[in-house]
């Protein structure tokens, strides 16, 4: 199976399976002497861990990490940087039923098909119980950009129908870790919340949409033609589980607009800096970012296992019945938003280093 490294300089290598012994991260290229915050990279998984409210799975993982390589006395040094996670809290036999069915909207069957063997417990290799090796790693990535200044801030925007009218600007985004649903606004949230236990008591599942913004990046990162910043964005959004959409900048609301209306001014500020008017390219121009606010939505589709009976085949093509058993989040955007915070800094650290801004 091929697929599972992401990243040129800064590169990561996931490995593990949802109900398996454990998952790790090999992260190859960090330089040496960046000083690591284990509390930090615990935080991390922390947020996006299950059963962390009353609105997620309720499978209990203590996200407990161990570095096997890589840090010595508080410091990079250079070579691979190994770290594992045991499954704690794996339950194999609620995943019995589905050894010969396949879930609908799952990737059974194209496991199935394409490798002729899958692990369906839980999903095995295809289950998002993976993204936290993306998290540890990305908690690291997020140490080595912060030392050019650079934060990275995602929020839950929208639940279902519910959508906040407010672009990032206009929020406290310091609050989005202040309710269980990571919205920074507390009326939306509050309607979010309960639209989310709403759903979860009739056992069905709803998406929503996340949006990310990237503040204090320096001109020129992204390599034109093929790994445009906002392209390398948008594989690592669109490799998280359920994700099925990605914009940046004004988006698909940008189709709507005249030219005229869509294109970003430049002027200069009091000391000669080069800016943008307005922001509508989203901080990315030419594929190069241009010193202005990188933002941009992840859409994530509703959780494809459900707690309702779906009609399926099983793996002769024999009609049959299937309904979701074990711990499974009803939407998963609230536990996404590290996550997204996560891919987001593994990009722009990979990127960083090829722009050779590598000195801490």
């Amino acid at each position: 199976m091929a697929g599972n490294s992401f990243g040129e300089i800064f590169r990561i290598t996931t490995f593990g399976e949802s109900h398996g012994k454990a998952i790790g991260v090999v992260i190859d290229g960090c330089p040496a002497g960046l000083d690591i915050n284990i509390e930090q990279i615990q935080l991390e998984l922390d947020r996006r861990k299950p059963g962390q409210s009353a609105i997620t799975t309720q499978r209990k993982e203590s996200d407990t990490f161990e570095i096997l390589s890589g840090i010595f006395e508080g410091k990079t040094i250079g070579s691979p940087i190994a770290a594992m996670i045991k499954n704690e809290d794996h339950k194999p036999e609620d995943y019995a039923h589905l050894k010969e069915a396949f879930r609908p909207s799952h990737a059974d069957f194209t496991y199935e098909t394409k490798y002729g063997i899958r692990d369906h417990r839980g999903g095995g290799r295809a289950s998002a119980r993976e993204t936290a090796a993306r998290v540890l790693a990305g908690a690291i990535a997020k140490q080595l950009i912060k030392k050019r200044s650079i934060d990275i801030a995602a929020y839950v925007s929208s639940v279902g129908t519910l959508r906040l009218e407010k672009n990032y600007e206009q929020l406290d985004l310091t609050k989005t870790d202040s309710n269980i649903v990571r919205c920074p606004d507390e009326a939306m949230a509050n309607k979010m919340i309960e639209l989310i236990q709403d759903t979860r008591t009739k056992g069905d599942t709803i998406g929503g949409i996340i949006t990310c913004v990237i503040k204090n990046c320096p001109v020129g990162l992204g390599e034109p033609v093929f790994d445009k910043l906002h392209a390398d964005l948008g594989k690592a959004m669109l490799s998280i589980n359920a994700v099925h959409g990605f914009e940046y900048g004004s988006g698909f609301e940008g189709t709507k607009k005249y030219g005229s209306e869509n294109n970003d001014a430049f002027a200069t500020t009091g000391d000669k800096k080069v800016i943008t008017k307005t922001n509508l390219s989203g901080g990315i121009q030419g594929g190069i970012s241009n010193g202005m606010d990188i933002y941009f939505n992840v859409a994530f589709k509703p959780v494809a296992t459900l707690m309702q009976e779906q009609t399926t085949v099983d793996k002769e093509g024999n009609e049959a019945t299937i309904q979701g058993k074990g711990r499974h989040d009803p939407c998963v955007v609230p536990r996404a938003v590290p996550i997204v915070e996560a891919m987001a800094a593994l990009v722009i650290a990979d990127h960083l280093l090829r722009l050779r801004i590598s000195k801490l």
